[in-house]
């Protein structure tokens, strides 16, 4: 389509898709489908000029031209997936902290991160981005100045980053996938319930879900969440009648591996400072045939 009036390219795409939802176009921005004269441009709020051409590609096509970001050198103690000037992504693992609560612990993975960048410059810091449950294992994304944290927590704010995780659970559903759409309430003594949405407090949280692999007794299930709620998925799997495999604070039976069986297993978003859409990804670390 020919822009005939300066304009901001999510304008753009949303007049041209005014049926969409605004997360969706930023999606296909992040994916690299949109481009302005043949270049890709992932910034919502590029200023398109008069006479210039925006085309949409398939997604296909847009992450076959996404270039995988260059793995970097391991840590003794946290173990990096990914590292630059600007960012440094880490596979968290189960049953550490991501930061210390209210009882100040001192051994968390942002306390490691922060050894390690110290170590590597004595005015080096992690600014924290996101987090992930004690017992959660998987990607985590920590930034390496104030504005690059911003940046990437308005992208998990607006709702604009993929993430991916894996859970083993009890049993087979019966359907091959679907959604879990819940309002949860955390009380005093941080147990997280499903609750009536009117409830002032509670916050909504949604999930969608599909069988990726499943013996007799347990299912390996890959999970995307539009929300990012303490508990989300195990809530939500637990109400389904699938808790997560060793969380008997849902309803598991037992603790068979001897930890949550839940894995952050990717995470998609804009770098901070390219804008260029990156994946990173965590092996999973249990399955069915594991």
């Amino acid at each position: 389509m020919k822009v005939e009036q300066e304009t901001e390219l999510i304008e753009i795409l949303s007049s041209y898709f005014p049926n969409s939802k605004r997360n969706k176009l930023r999606k296909m921005l992040t994916e690299g489908r949109v481009h302005v004269d043949g270049n890709v441009v992932h910034k919502a709020k590029f200023i398109v000029n008069p006479g210039h051409i925006v085309t949409i590609s398939d997604k296909e096509s847009a992450i076959k031209n996404t270039p995988p970001p260059t793995p970097k050198k391991r840590h003794t103690r946290i173990k990096i997936l990914f590292e630059d000037d600007h960012i440094l992504v880490v596979n968290k693992q189960a049953g550490l902290l991501s930061v210390a609560t209210d009882k100040m612990e001192p051994d968390t993975l942002h306390s490691r991160v922060v050894d390690y960048l110290k170590g590597e410059n004595e005015k080096g810091w992690a600014f924290i981005v996101h987090r992930l449950d004690r017992e959660t294992s998987g990607v985590m994304i920590f930034a390496k100045h104030k504005r690059h944290k911003e940046y990437l927590q308005e992208q998990f704010a607006n709702r604009d980053v993929h993430r991916v995780y894996h859970a083993l659970v009890q049993g087979v559903p019966e359907q091959k996938g679907g959604k879990i759409h819940e309002w949860l309430l955390e009380d005093k003594f941080l147990r997280v319930k499903a609750v009536n949405k009117r409830n002032p407090k509670a916050k909504e949280a949604i999930t969608h879900w599909s069988i990726e692999d499943s013996d007799e007794v347990a299912s390996l299930l890959m999970l995307t969440i539009e929300t990012g709620r303490r508990h989300q998925i195990r809530v939500g799997l637990a109400n389904m009648g699938y808790p997560v495999i060793g969380d008997e604070q849902h309803g598991a039976e037992g603790n068979p591996i001897g930890r949550i069986a839940l894995h952050a297993s990717a995470l998609e978003l804009l770098h901070p400072e390219t804008d260029d859409p990156v994946r990173f990804d965590a092996t999973i670390p249990f399955g069915p045939e594991r």
